[in-house]
Protein backbone atom coordinates (compact mmCIF):
# COMPACT_ATOMS: atom_id res chain seq x y z
CA UNK A 1 0.00 0.00 0.00
CA UNK A 2 1.33 3.42 -0.96
CA UNK A 3 1.65 6.19 1.57
CA UNK A 4 -1.25 8.10 -0.02
CA UNK A 5 -3.45 5.01 0.07
CA UNK A 6 -2.51 4.38 3.69
CA UNK A 7 -3.41 7.94 4.68
CA UNK A 8 -6.73 7.68 2.81
CA UNK A 9 -7.54 4.45 4.65
CA UNK A 10 -6.77 6.07 8.00
CA UNK A 11 -9.01 9.02 7.13
CA UNK A 12 -11.80 6.60 6.28
CA UNK A 13 -11.41 4.85 9.65
CA UNK A 14 -11.65 8.12 11.52
CA UNK A 15 -14.54 9.26 9.34
CA UNK A 16 -16.45 6.01 9.83
CA UNK A 17 -16.16 5.88 13.61
CA UNK A 18 -16.62 9.58 14.25
CA UNK A 19 -19.35 9.87 11.61
CA UNK A 20 -21.22 7.03 13.29
CA UNK A 21 -20.99 8.74 16.66
CA UNK A 22 -22.30 12.00 15.21
CA UNK A 23 -25.25 10.27 13.56
CA UNK A 24 -25.94 8.42 16.79
CA UNK A 25 -25.88 11.61 18.89
CA UNK A 26 -28.02 13.45 16.34
CA UNK A 27 -30.73 10.77 16.36
CA UNK A 28 -30.66 9.83 20.03
CA UNK A 29 -32.88 12.66 21.34
CA UNK A 30 -35.64 11.93 18.80
CA UNK A 31 -35.55 8.12 18.91
CA UNK A 32 -39.06 7.78 20.30
CA UNK A 33 -40.64 10.71 18.44
CA UNK A 34 -42.74 10.36 15.31
CA UNK A 35 -41.66 11.88 12.04
CA UNK A 36 -44.34 14.61 12.07
CA UNK A 37 -43.13 15.85 15.45
CA UNK A 38 -39.49 15.90 14.33
CA UNK A 39 -40.32 17.82 11.16
CA UNK A 40 -42.48 20.30 13.09
CA UNK A 41 -39.60 21.07 15.45
CA UNK A 42 -36.94 21.08 12.72
CA UNK A 43 -38.57 22.20 9.44
CA UNK A 44 -35.16 22.68 7.80
CA UNK A 45 -33.96 19.28 8.95
CA UNK A 46 -32.48 18.06 12.24
CA UNK A 47 -28.90 19.24 11.79
CA UNK A 48 -27.86 20.31 15.28
CA UNK A 49 -27.45 18.34 18.48
CA UNK A 50 -30.37 18.63 20.87
CA UNK A 51 -31.27 17.54 24.38
CA UNK A 52 -33.54 14.54 24.66
CA UNK A 53 -36.33 13.66 27.06
CA UNK A 54 -33.84 11.70 29.17
CA UNK A 55 -31.99 14.92 29.96
CA UNK A 56 -28.83 13.98 28.09
CA UNK A 57 -26.72 16.99 27.04
CA UNK A 58 -26.56 17.79 23.32
CA UNK A 59 -24.03 15.60 21.54
CA UNK A 60 -24.49 12.61 23.86
CA UNK A 61 -23.80 9.23 22.27
CA UNK A 62 -25.91 6.15 22.97
CA UNK A 63 -25.27 2.42 23.40
CA UNK A 64 -24.75 2.20 19.62
CA UNK A 65 -21.46 4.06 19.79
CA UNK A 66 -20.50 2.51 23.12
CA UNK A 67 -20.74 -0.98 21.64
CA UNK A 68 -19.01 0.10 18.43
CA UNK A 69 -16.04 1.29 20.47
CA UNK A 70 -15.83 -2.02 22.28
CA UNK A 71 -16.00 -3.74 18.89
CA UNK A 72 -12.89 -1.80 17.84
CA UNK A 73 -11.10 -2.72 21.04
CA UNK A 74 -12.05 -6.38 20.61
CA UNK A 75 -10.71 -6.43 17.05
CA UNK A 76 -7.38 -4.98 18.13
CA UNK A 77 -7.07 -7.44 20.99
CA UNK A 78 -7.97 -10.34 18.69
CA UNK A 79 -5.18 -9.29 16.35
CA UNK A 80 -2.71 -9.14 19.23
CA UNK A 81 -3.80 -12.63 20.24
CA UNK A 82 -2.58 -14.04 16.93
CA UNK A 83 0.94 -13.82 18.42
CA UNK A 84 0.09 -17.10 20.15
CA UNK A 85 0.11 -18.88 16.81
CA UNK A 86 -3.66 -18.84 16.57
CA UNK A 87 -5.80 -17.47 13.84
CA UNK A 88 -7.95 -14.39 14.28
CA UNK A 89 -10.51 -15.38 16.91
CA UNK A 90 -13.74 -13.39 16.56
CA UNK A 91 -14.88 -14.58 20.00
CA UNK A 92 -12.43 -12.07 21.49
CA UNK A 93 -14.91 -9.41 20.37
CA UNK A 94 -17.56 -11.05 22.54
CA UNK A 95 -15.25 -10.65 25.53
CA UNK A 96 -15.14 -6.95 24.63
CA UNK A 97 -18.94 -6.90 24.72
CA UNK A 98 -18.75 -8.52 28.14
CA UNK A 99 -16.65 -5.57 29.29
CA UNK A 100 -19.28 -3.25 27.81
CA UNK A 101 -21.84 -5.10 29.91
CA UNK A 102 -19.85 -4.04 32.99
CA UNK A 103 -20.34 -0.41 31.97
CA UNK A 104 -24.10 -0.97 32.02
CA UNK A 105 -24.24 -2.80 35.36
CA UNK A 106 -21.49 -1.24 37.49
CA UNK A 107 -21.03 2.37 38.65
CA UNK A 108 -17.42 2.43 37.50
CA UNK A 109 -14.37 0.30 36.71
CA UNK A 110 -14.11 -2.65 39.12
CA UNK A 111 -10.36 -3.11 38.89
CA UNK A 112 -10.89 -6.72 37.83
CA UNK A 113 -10.61 -6.04 34.08
CA UNK A 114 -7.56 -5.33 31.93
CA UNK A 115 -7.03 -2.98 29.03
CA UNK A 116 -7.66 0.76 28.93
CA UNK A 117 -11.13 1.20 27.45
CA UNK A 118 -12.99 -0.35 30.38
CA UNK A 119 -11.28 2.19 32.66
CA UNK A 120 -12.96 5.14 30.90
CA UNK A 121 -15.44 6.36 33.53
CA UNK A 122 -17.60 8.29 31.05
CA UNK A 123 -18.60 5.01 29.40
CA UNK A 124 -20.30 3.83 32.60
CA UNK A 125 -23.62 5.36 31.66
CA UNK A 126 -26.75 3.60 30.52
CA UNK A 127 -27.86 5.12 27.26
CA UNK A 128 -31.01 3.11 26.56
CA UNK A 129 -29.14 -0.18 25.95
CA UNK A 130 -31.03 -2.80 23.99
CA UNK A 131 -32.69 -5.45 26.12
CA UNK A 132 -31.62 -8.17 23.70
CA UNK A 133 -27.96 -7.23 24.01
CA UNK A 134 -28.18 -7.04 27.79
CA UNK A 135 -29.98 -10.35 28.20
CA UNK A 136 -27.89 -12.32 25.68
CA UNK A 137 -24.59 -11.14 27.17
CA UNK A 138 -25.82 -11.75 30.70
CA UNK A 139 -26.83 -15.31 29.80
CA UNK A 140 -23.51 -15.98 28.07
CA UNK A 141 -21.70 -14.82 31.20
CA UNK A 142 -23.49 -17.39 33.39
CA UNK A 143 -21.85 -20.39 31.79
CA UNK A 144 -24.67 -22.77 32.68
CA UNK A 145 -25.93 -25.75 30.75
CA UNK A 146 -28.01 -24.80 27.69
CA UNK A 147 -26.75 -21.22 27.98
CA UNK A 148 -24.55 -19.97 25.10
CA UNK A 149 -20.86 -19.79 25.97
CA UNK A 150 -18.45 -17.19 24.65
CA UNK A 151 -18.12 -17.61 20.91
CA UNK A 152 -21.59 -19.14 20.46
CA UNK A 153 -24.75 -17.71 18.94
CA UNK A 154 -27.34 -16.22 21.24
CA UNK A 155 -30.28 -18.47 21.99
CA UNK A 156 -33.00 -16.17 20.72
CA UNK A 157 -34.74 -15.35 17.47
CA UNK A 158 -34.12 -11.62 17.55
CA UNK A 159 -33.30 -9.63 14.45
CA UNK A 160 -33.24 -6.29 16.24
CA UNK A 161 -30.81 -3.67 15.02
CA UNK A 162 -28.49 -4.09 18.03
CA UNK A 163 -26.12 -6.22 15.97
CA UNK A 164 -25.88 -4.19 12.77
CA UNK A 165 -25.46 -0.88 14.59
CA UNK A 166 -22.11 -1.95 16.11
CA UNK A 167 -20.25 -3.97 13.45
CA UNK A 168 -18.96 -1.30 11.05
CA UNK A 169 -15.40 -1.64 12.48
CA UNK A 170 -15.10 -5.09 10.88
CA UNK A 171 -15.21 -3.37 7.50
CA UNK A 172 -12.28 -1.15 8.43
CA UNK A 173 -9.90 -4.12 8.57
CA UNK A 174 -7.91 -4.49 5.38
CA UNK A 175 -5.81 -7.16 3.66
CA UNK A 176 -4.77 -9.88 4.27
CA UNK A 177 -8.30 -10.34 5.59
CA UNK A 178 -10.57 -10.72 2.51
CA UNK A 179 -14.01 -9.20 2.21
CA UNK A 180 -15.60 -12.64 2.59
CA UNK A 181 -13.97 -12.90 6.02
CA UNK A 182 -15.24 -9.42 6.90
CA UNK A 183 -18.82 -10.40 6.04
CA UNK A 184 -18.72 -13.69 7.92
CA UNK A 185 -16.93 -12.29 10.98
CA UNK A 186 -19.33 -9.37 11.38
CA UNK A 187 -22.29 -11.75 11.05
CA UNK A 188 -20.72 -13.98 13.70
CA UNK A 189 -20.23 -11.04 16.07
CA UNK A 190 -23.84 -9.92 15.62
CA UNK A 191 -24.94 -13.48 16.38
CA UNK A 192 -23.50 -13.25 19.87
CA UNK A 193 -26.60 -11.26 20.81
CA UNK A 194 -29.05 -11.67 17.93
CA UNK A 195 -29.83 -15.20 16.82
CA UNK A 196 -32.09 -14.56 13.81
CA UNK A 197 -30.39 -15.01 10.41
CA UNK A 198 -31.51 -11.56 9.27
CA UNK A 199 -29.86 -9.91 12.27
CA UNK A 200 -26.59 -11.58 11.35
CA UNK A 201 -26.75 -11.21 7.58
CA UNK A 202 -27.67 -7.50 7.68
CA UNK A 203 -24.62 -7.02 9.91
CA UNK A 204 -22.35 -8.88 7.54
CA UNK A 205 -23.69 -6.79 4.67
CA UNK A 206 -22.90 -3.52 6.41
CA UNK A 207 -19.35 -4.64 7.20
CA UNK A 208 -18.79 -5.76 3.59
CA UNK A 209 -20.16 -2.42 2.37
CA UNK A 210 -17.76 -0.52 4.62
CA UNK A 211 -14.85 -2.67 3.45
CA UNK A 212 -15.65 -2.09 -0.22
CA UNK A 213 -15.79 1.66 0.43
CA UNK A 214 -12.45 1.54 2.22
CA UNK A 215 -11.05 -0.28 -0.79
CA UNK A 216 -12.05 2.72 -2.91
CA UNK A 217 -15.34 1.63 -4.47
CA UNK A 218 -18.08 4.13 -5.24
CA UNK A 219 -21.14 3.86 -3.01
CA UNK A 220 -23.41 2.14 -5.52
CA UNK A 221 -20.67 -0.30 -6.55
CA UNK A 222 -19.82 -1.04 -2.92
CA UNK A 223 -23.46 -1.77 -2.22
CA UNK A 224 -23.60 -4.15 -5.18
CA UNK A 225 -20.52 -5.95 -3.89
CA UNK A 226 -21.99 -6.30 -0.41
CA UNK A 227 -25.35 -7.58 -1.66
CA UNK A 228 -23.55 -10.09 -3.88
CA UNK A 229 -22.07 -11.67 -0.76
CA UNK A 230 -25.39 -11.37 1.04
CA UNK A 231 -27.33 -13.35 -1.56
CA UNK A 232 -24.95 -16.28 -1.23
CA UNK A 233 -26.33 -16.99 2.24
CA UNK A 234 -29.47 -18.86 3.13
CA UNK A 235 -32.10 -16.59 4.68
CA UNK A 236 -30.91 -13.45 2.86
CA UNK A 237 -34.31 -12.53 1.44
CA UNK A 238 -35.47 -10.03 4.08
CA UNK A 239 -32.27 -8.03 3.90
CA UNK A 240 -31.97 -8.27 0.11
CA UNK A 241 -35.55 -7.08 -0.35
CA UNK A 242 -35.10 -4.16 2.05
CA UNK A 243 -31.90 -3.01 0.35
CA UNK A 244 -33.41 -3.37 -3.13
CA UNK A 245 -36.34 -1.21 -2.06
CA UNK A 246 -33.97 1.37 -0.56
CA UNK A 247 -32.05 1.61 -3.82
CA UNK A 248 -35.30 1.89 -5.78
CA UNK A 249 -36.58 4.71 -3.58
CA UNK A 250 -33.28 6.57 -3.76
CA UNK A 251 -33.54 6.52 -7.55
CA UNK A 252 -37.25 7.31 -7.91
CA UNK A 253 -38.73 9.00 -4.83
CA UNK A 254 -38.25 12.42 -3.21
CA UNK A 255 -35.57 12.58 -0.53
CA UNK A 256 -37.81 13.35 2.42
CA UNK A 257 -39.13 11.79 5.66
CA UNK A 258 -42.25 10.46 3.92
CA UNK A 259 -40.03 8.27 1.77
CA UNK A 260 -37.96 7.17 4.75
CA UNK A 261 -41.12 6.01 6.54
CA UNK A 262 -41.82 3.63 3.67
CA UNK A 263 -38.73 1.64 4.71
CA UNK A 264 -40.01 0.93 8.22
CA UNK A 265 -38.95 2.09 11.65
CA UNK A 266 -35.43 0.75 11.85
CA UNK A 267 -36.11 -1.31 14.95
CA UNK A 268 -35.08 -4.48 13.13
CA UNK A 269 -31.79 -5.05 11.36
CA UNK A 270 -32.81 -5.01 7.71
CA UNK A 271 -34.89 -1.84 8.15
CA UNK A 272 -32.15 0.02 10.00
CA UNK A 273 -29.64 -0.86 7.28
CA UNK A 274 -32.07 0.03 4.50
CA UNK A 275 -32.90 3.45 5.97
CA UNK A 276 -29.22 4.28 6.40
CA UNK A 277 -28.38 3.12 2.89
CA UNK A 278 -31.30 5.07 1.42
CA UNK A 279 -30.21 8.29 3.12
CA UNK A 280 -26.62 7.81 1.96
CA UNK A 281 -27.73 7.16 -1.63
CA UNK A 282 -30.13 10.12 -1.59
CA UNK A 283 -27.43 12.52 -0.34
CA UNK A 284 -24.16 10.95 -1.48
CA UNK A 285 -21.87 13.96 -1.90
CA UNK A 286 -19.34 15.09 0.71
CA UNK A 287 -21.09 18.43 1.19
CA UNK A 288 -24.39 16.58 1.76
CA UNK A 289 -23.12 14.64 4.78
CA UNK A 290 -25.32 16.51 7.23
CA UNK A 291 -28.31 16.37 4.88
CA UNK A 292 -27.95 12.59 4.78
CA UNK A 293 -27.77 12.30 8.55
CA UNK A 294 -30.80 14.55 8.99
CA UNK A 295 -32.72 12.37 6.55
CA UNK A 296 -31.59 9.16 8.26
CA UNK A 297 -32.81 10.22 11.71
CA UNK A 298 -36.13 11.82 10.72
CA UNK A 299 -38.61 8.97 11.00
CA UNK A 300 -40.85 7.31 13.58
CA UNK A 301 -38.38 4.73 14.77
CA UNK A 302 -34.86 3.92 15.94
CA UNK A 303 -33.32 7.21 14.87
CA UNK A 304 -30.01 6.87 16.72
CA UNK A 305 -29.21 3.53 15.08
CA UNK A 306 -30.14 4.63 11.57
CA UNK A 307 -28.15 7.82 12.06
CA UNK A 308 -25.15 5.90 13.36
CA UNK A 309 -25.15 3.44 10.46
CA UNK A 310 -25.55 6.22 7.89
CA UNK A 311 -22.66 8.09 9.51
CA UNK A 312 -20.54 4.94 9.41
CA UNK A 313 -21.23 4.50 5.69
CA UNK A 314 -20.62 8.09 4.58
CA UNK A 315 -17.65 8.49 6.91
CA UNK A 316 -16.01 5.47 5.29
CA UNK A 317 -16.89 6.80 1.85
CA UNK A 318 -15.67 10.38 2.25
CA UNK A 319 -13.23 10.31 5.17
CA UNK A 320 -13.09 12.56 8.19
CA UNK A 321 -12.76 15.87 6.32
CA UNK A 322 -16.38 15.60 5.14
CA UNK A 323 -17.72 15.53 8.69
CA UNK A 324 -19.61 18.66 9.82
CA UNK A 325 -17.18 20.53 12.10
CA UNK A 326 -19.95 22.11 14.16
CA UNK A 327 -20.91 18.61 15.32
CA UNK A 328 -17.44 17.05 15.39
CA UNK A 329 -16.13 19.35 18.07
CA UNK A 330 -19.03 18.77 20.48
CA UNK A 331 -19.81 15.06 20.11
CA UNK A 332 -19.27 13.14 23.33
CA UNK A 333 -16.16 11.01 23.56
CA UNK A 334 -14.31 12.40 20.55
CA UNK A 335 -10.81 11.91 22.06
CA UNK A 336 -11.50 8.25 22.81
CA UNK A 337 -13.18 7.64 19.44
CA UNK A 338 -10.21 9.08 17.56
CA UNK A 339 -7.70 7.27 19.75
CA UNK A 340 -9.37 3.96 18.99
CA UNK A 341 -9.52 4.84 15.30
CA UNK A 342 -5.81 5.56 15.21
CA UNK A 343 -5.00 2.49 17.28
CA UNK A 344 -6.98 0.29 14.90
CA UNK A 345 -4.90 1.64 12.03
CA UNK A 346 -1.68 1.14 13.97
CA UNK A 347 -2.53 -2.48 14.77
CA UNK A 348 -3.56 -3.51 11.29
CA UNK A 349 -0.86 -1.54 9.47
CA UNK A 350 2.12 -1.78 11.82
CA UNK A 351 1.29 -4.24 14.54
CA UNK A 352 4.48 -6.21 14.08
CA UNK A 353 6.43 -3.17 15.18
CA UNK A 354 4.42 -3.15 18.40
CA UNK A 355 4.28 -6.85 19.27
CA UNK A 356 5.11 -10.27 17.89
CA UNK A 357 5.63 -13.94 18.73
CA UNK A 358 9.17 -13.25 19.91
CA UNK A 359 9.08 -9.49 20.31
CA UNK A 360 9.20 -6.60 20.24
CA UNK A 361 7.66 -6.36 23.67
CA UNK A 362 6.09 -2.92 24.08
CA UNK A 363 3.41 -1.42 26.30
CA UNK A 364 0.94 -2.06 23.48
CA UNK A 365 0.08 -5.47 24.90
CA UNK A 366 -0.73 -3.90 28.26
CA UNK A 367 -3.00 -1.47 26.48
CA UNK A 368 -4.48 -4.29 24.39
CA UNK A 369 -4.01 -7.68 26.05
CA UNK A 370 -4.52 -10.54 23.62
CA UNK A 371 -7.90 -11.69 24.95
Amino acid sequence: MTRVADETWRARIRGCLLGGAIGDALGGPVEFENAHSIVAKHPDGLKTFASGSAGWPPGTITDDTQMTLFTVEGLIRASVRTDRGLGFTVAVVQHAYDRWLDTQTLPGPSGARDGWLQAEQWLYARRAPGNTCLSALTEARKGEAKIPQFGADAVNDSKGCGGVMRVAPFGLIRAPYPIEWVFDSAATAAGYTHGHPTGKLASGTLAALIRALCDGAALDDALSTATEFLTQHEGHEETSTALSFARHLAATAPANPVTVERLGGGWVAEEALAIAVYAALACPEPDQFLDALALAVTHSGDSDSTGAICGNILGALHGETALPPELVFTVEGRPVILQLADDLALEFAGGRRLHGDYGPHTAWTTRYPGW
